[in-house]
């Protein structure tokens, strides 16, 4: 209840605000990552990485996606040169958090179309998590990947599938009457789809990582809830999908566009 006016806030007034909280999130993300990976408070290279990551967001909006793009191999590079016996897990958490930054800052864009992009992807990501909660409770049945996830179960798959569908669909038809450019419902058919199943797979992913350094939760942050990956799991790979999705379809200057327009 609290993140979603929040979120919602920062995706209408867009620009640097918008930017600011995916600065804020994101480094918070790979703090954590860090703690989890080394099983200590970060040190002083995880700080410098999550600086970066902070600045790739702020960068994005001030100069554009090539600005982003050219500050996040500078970070790649630092952590490469200075990841110690932990190089692997350390580049590889900057390259995903690094790049999931730059697809929510190319999908809002500076546009009102990208207000609705925003909008379609959570619409996905969340009623897939609600319904696939909801469901797998009460229907239960056969594990989904019990050696990484035990509590989640094939019907509860298959429940988040349908409610984060539909939901996008109903902001796809949506998007498309208040902007005055429909798209065909087979298109938006297949991306709700595909969003939908990698936003599930993002969540079966970092409970894999998790398990695999042997923690509960990726942090405290949230009481309740876990860690700020905990909560962003799937929107962060969903994310990454429906970026690579606008871009394929009408590059990289026109992301928002290339996801709701066809």
């Amino acid at each position: 209840m609290v993140l979603i006016p929040l979120t919602a806030i920062a995706l209408v007034a867009g620009w640097l605000l918008f930017a600011l909280l995916i600065a804020l999130v994101m480094a918070g993300a790979y703090r954590e990552w860090e703690t989890m990976i080394s099983g200590k408070p970060p040190a002083w290279p995880a700080i410098v990485i999550m600086g970066m990551i902070a600045i790739i967001a702020v960068a994005h909006p001030m100069n554009g996606a090539w600005a982003s793009t050219v500050l996040f191999g500078f970070a790649l590079a630092f952590a490469a040169i200075f990841g110690g016996a932990l190089r692997g897990w350390r580049v590889g958490g900057l390259a995903f958090f690094g790049t999931a930054t730059i697809a929510f800052l190319a999908i809002r864009g500076s546009s009102g179309v990208g207000v609705w992009a925003g909008v379609f992807l959570v619409s996905i990501v969340w009623m897939n998590d609600i319904g696939a909660y909801f469901v797998g409770r009460i229907v239960g049945g056969t594990k989904l990947s019990p050696d990484v996830s035990p509590s989640k179960t094939w019907s509860g798959a298959a429940g988040g599938l349908v409610s984060g569908t539909l939901s996008g669909l109903v902001v796809w038809h949506l998007a498309g009457w208040f902007l005055e450019t429909p798209s065909p419902f087979v298109i938006g058919l297949l991306i709700c789809l595909v969003v939908s199943i990698s936003g599930q797979l993002g969540d079966l992913a970092e409970s894999a990582v998790k398990r695999r350094f042997a923690v509960k939760d990726s942090g405290d942050i949230i009481p309740g809830h876990g860690g700020l990956m905990d909560r962003i799991d799937s929107l962060t790979v969903a994310g990454i999908v429906l970026w690579l999705i606008g871009l394929a379809n009408r590059g990289l200057g026109a992301v928002p566009q290339g996801i709701l327009f066809w």
